[in-house]
């Protein structure tokens, strides 16, 4: 089985409360029902991917 490689972007509510890596590669730490934030580097939209290398 694959595993799914999903991208969210600002202002999508969070599926499931984890480690997420914004277009950057910076690291933030979402709950379930958030909402994603803008890249905290650069201010801007991004897309965020659940850190799953653990």
């Amino acid at each position: 089985m694959e595993k799914e490689y999903r991208e969210y972007r600002t202002g999508q509510g969070v599926p499931v409360t984890g480690s997420y890596i914004c277009q950057s590669g910076e690291k933030t730490s979402l709950n379930q029902n958030d909402t994603f934030p803008q890249c905290p580097i650069s201010g801007q939209d991004t897309y965020w991917k659940h850190d799953n290398d653990k």
